[in-house]
């Protein structure tokens, strides 16, 4: 790991910070803001490549471990850690890593579209995929209705998201690429 690699990590990690200052958009029916942090993942992974990506996300999570209130609503400390909506943040480690990956698998040829489909598959796919089964096993509700009561009002959102995400992406890559292209060995 290089000096680079450790600053585009702690630079990323504070972006997710920065992207937790955003205020909320609370939905009083469910309890859980809509906030611009699950853009974090998307960008971190898309921006970073799966391993700096991860490690960026594991560096903003161990400082909300340690108490900064980094979180969307100035949360912080070990609560947002066991809670019903945890699940979420934990997806957001793996949305990090898939996204990190299939950008790196797809990077000489990465385009909008690629961009926005591999945010819309990490970023809100894996995300669901780990959020939305911790909240049904914590809540004690059905994966329907955790479905239901947990995603489905997010997920306009969260393409919305997804389509800055990728933009941003594309153009960092046109930029100021951070990704090496995958060497194919012989």
């Amino acid at each position: 790991m290089t000096t680079r690699d450790i600053v585009f990590i702690a630079l990323f990690a504070a972006l997710m910070a920065v992207l937790g200052a955003f205020p909320p958009l609370m939905i009083p029916a469910l309890g859980i803001p809509i906030t611009a942090q699950s853009m974090g993942p998307m960008l971190m992974g898309g921006i970073l490549g799966a391993k700096r990506g991860v490690l960026a996300m594991l560096l903003f999570l161990a400082l909300v471990a340690i108490g900064l209130p980094l979180l969307s609503g100035g949360r912080g400390g070990l609560a947002p850690f066991v809670g019903p909506w945890s699940g979420f943040i934990y997806g957001w480690v793996a949305a990090s890593l898939v996204i990190g990956w299939l950008t790196e698998r797809f990077w000489t040829r990465l385009s909008f579209p690629a961009a926005f489909a591999i945010a819309v598959l990490g970023g809100i796919g894996v995300i669901y995929a780990v959020g939305v089964p911790w909240y049904s096993a914590m809540s004690g509700m059905g994966l329907r209705e955790a479905f239901i009561g947990s995603a489905v009002a997010f997920v306009p959102g969260d393409l919305i998201k997804a389509g800055v995400a990728a933009a941003v992406i594309v153009a960092v890559r046109r930029a100021y690429p951070l990704i090496a292209p995958r060497r194919v060995s012989a």
